[in-house]
């Protein structure tokens, strides 16, 4: 048996193990004080421990922030030695999200429920399968005698789900030495439930609260007013005219054009026969790499000040989230092409390489300019109630991330 088939049929038999290690993290609710809650220390040391168990030395880059009771935000790695082959790095988050609403879920939330294949509880998707996997896959490695190609660096980093300035953005900022352009970076953090997809880039997001004022009347005598809902639907419409012109079409995502769509809308009178003189909306504005947001701020600005004044009324932009997407990570570079090679021999399919319109914690890495590819086999039950897993996926995850550590894919 060659040492593909010894590798992958090691992997096969971490089903009860992963499960167990689960249950371990679902139990410790690492909520970040954001989220009213205590960091993710105890969380970290669990992992801690797991590197250690592997014969591994394990260092950390802690944030400090008074708000938890350590006083710091723990970002910790372990590096399995290999031979002169490229570092390969693959990163997950130690923080979950809020329950939400408790009576919504079948189960206690922090209480892991088995089903068969089928694993719940908070954080058993996002993140807890990316850090399972990547351990497992190492333990394989180490049990079966095996070298990787290069170095093998497994991180869990804290304060992803609230911005990141605690986590990977810290590390990056620490120990800007720990990576280099020509690592192998993975970041386990979307994806398809097949791990059929490789998310490579990501669209730029604006978010927009537009206040129009005008002049509240009568209904009866709406000539002797000004209209701010009025206004502000024909601002609403031209939203999605301006983002016809935020760059030309881009393959790699769906859609493959910029959109900027009215979402939110705050309450305005509450009587039919007012006339309103003052709306509230907002606008979420997703927009190709490439396009500059300061230009799709002033085409907002000139498009919307134009209707205001045809209107006489006034119009207010304030942004609410702003966020400029780096450079693509090139579909041919190293990263992508190893993981290709790995999910068509264990999935027996062909990946899809694309963007996403919403942000990842990836961007810390492109912005650096380091390649980075993010992937895992992702079910759509992230941030819900009822959150799941597939052990299955969990082991075939474990198998591309191992075929990679050894340089077999």
């Amino acid at each position: 048996m060659d040492q593909v088939h010894k590798l992958l049929e090691r992997i096969d038999t971490y089903g009860d193990q992963m499960i167990e290690a689960q249950r371990e993290l679902v139990a410790i609710p690492a909520l970040g004080p954001t989220n009213q809650g205590e960091g993710e220390m105890k969380k970290a040391l669990v992992f801690e421990r797991w590197l250690k168990e592997l014969g591994l030395t394990v260092l950390r880059e802690d944030a400090p922030d008074e708000r938890v009771p350590d006083g710091v935000r723990p970002n910790l790695w372990g590096v399995m030695p290999g031979s002169g082959g490229p570092k390969v790095w693959v990163l997950g988050h130690l923080d979950v999200v809020p329950e939400g609403d408790r009576s919504l879920w079948s189960s206690d939330p922090w209480e892991l429920r088995v089903e068969g294949d089928l694993i719940y509880g908070r954080g058993v998707m996002d993140d807890h399968a990316a850090l399972v996997s990547g351990f497992f896959a190492m333990k394989a490695l180490k049990e079966e005698g095996m070298s990787p190609a290069g170095d093998v660096g497994l991180i869990a980093v804290a304060d992803e789900e609230t911005g990141s300035a605690y986590g990977l953005d810290h590390l990056l900022q620490k120990r800007p030495e720990l990576f280099s352009p020509q690592d192998l970076i993975l970041v386990p953090d979307v994806g398809e439930p097949d791990g059929s997809f490789i998310e490579v880039a990501e669209k730029s997001m604006l978010w927009l609260k537009v206040t129009v004022i005008g002049k509240q009347v009568h209904g009866s005598t709406p000539h002797k007013g000004v209209n701010a809902l009025y206004t502000a639907a024909r601002m609403m419409i031209a939203a999605r005219e301006l983002a016809q012109g935020f760059g030309a079409t881009d393959p790699l995502f769906d859609p493959m054009v910029s959109t900027c769509e009215p979402t939110r809308k705050e309450a305005g009178v509450s009587n039919v026969n007012t006339v309103p003189g003052r709306d509230v909306f907002y606008i979420d504005c997703r927009i190709l790499p490439g396009m500059d947001l300061d230009d799709v701020m002033s085409a907002f600005e000139q498009r919307f000040g134009a209707i205001a004044a045809e209107e006489r009324a006034e119009v207010e932009l304030e942004v609410v989230n702003r966020v400029q997407s780096p450079p693509a990570t090139d579909p041919q570079s190293p990263v992508v092409r190893s993981l290709v090679r790995g999910i068509k021999q264990v999935r027996g399919l062909e990946p899809t390489v694309g963007g996403v319109g919403g942000g990842t914690v990836a961007s810390f890495f492109r912005r650096k300019g380091l390649p980075v590819a993010v992937w895992y086999s992702c079910e759509q039950s992230v941030h819900q109630p009822d959150e799941f897993a597939r052990v299955s996926s969990m082991i075939a995850d474990a198998k591309v991330l191992a075929l990679i550590y050894a340089g077999l894919a």
